[in-house]
């Protein structure tokens, strides 16, 4: 963002340091931007994907923004309260695990970064096929999320709006993973359980170790994740 000669244009990737925005990340810069990564500390049960977020970041991103935003005041979810992550199976319906109105929020954060850094373009992570069932990871939450952005911006108004990039929309978790691994990517960096050991070892019990075990296992792929319990 800093080097003026570098005229590749820019692009604000939300970053949680899971598997999922660490591909995306990389697409985008695959894909010719400069990426501004912008990560939120929501004071989320699973902190240690801030640190994985770092990680990540500091392969693929030009920049990067941790910004506080503690959730927890809310509540409403058992990734922001006292309420436990569920361990008996990828179910159906909204679990527990949805924090309310996530996706909208931080997408929300980086229109607002990416409209005063000069960027038009958003990548996110979303992916609708192998999920936990959350609302905000559809397809259409993101044509929504798009056609708001250009009309509640400045830059929307005048004619210099915005694209939301969704590139793992479609993808199966297995998609994902051999993403990753065209990519060049070290997956071991990024982490994805939602209730991880003191030592921040996955407990490979959440529906997120489920979908990433069941992903590195479909796409016959070595999976680097230390679990506490095999899925």
């Amino acid at each position: 963002m800093k080097n003026h000669a570098d005229k590749r244009p820019l692009a604000v990737v939300l970053l949680s340091g899971g598997l999922d925005s660490m591909v995306c990340s990389a697409l985008a810069r695959e894909a010719g931007y400069r990426v501004l990564a912008l990560t939120i500390d929501y004071n989320q049960r699973h902190r240690v994907e801030l640190e994985a977020a770092r990680r990540i970041a500091g392969l693929l991103a030009d920049e990067h923004i941790i910004l506080p935003l503690d959730l927890t005041a809310f509540g409403g979810s058992a990734l922001t309260s006292d309420v436990a992550v569920p361990k008996d199976g990828v179910g159906e319906g909204i679990p527990v695990t949805y924090v309310p109105a996530r996706n909208t929020v931080f997408l929300s954060l980086a229109l607002a970064w990416a409209e005063a850094a000069g960027a038009h373009d958003l990548f996110v992570g979303v992916n609708a096929l192998d999920y936990s069932g959350y609302p905000d990871c559809r397809p259409d939450f993101i044509a929504a999320f798009e056609a708001l952005a250009n009309k509640a911006t400045r830059a929307g108004v005048e004619g210099h709006g915005f694209t939301v990039h969704a590139p793992l929309q479609e993808m199966s978790k297995a998609d994902i993973a051999r993403e990753a691994a065209r990519l060049g990517l070290d997956a071991g960096l990024s982490h994805s359980c939602y209730d991880p050991a003191s030592d921040g070892g996955a407990c490979g019990l959440c529906d997120a170790c489920r979908l990433r075990a069941k992903g590195f296992e479909e796409a016959q792929l070595p999976d680097p994740t230390r679990y506490a319990v095999a899925s």
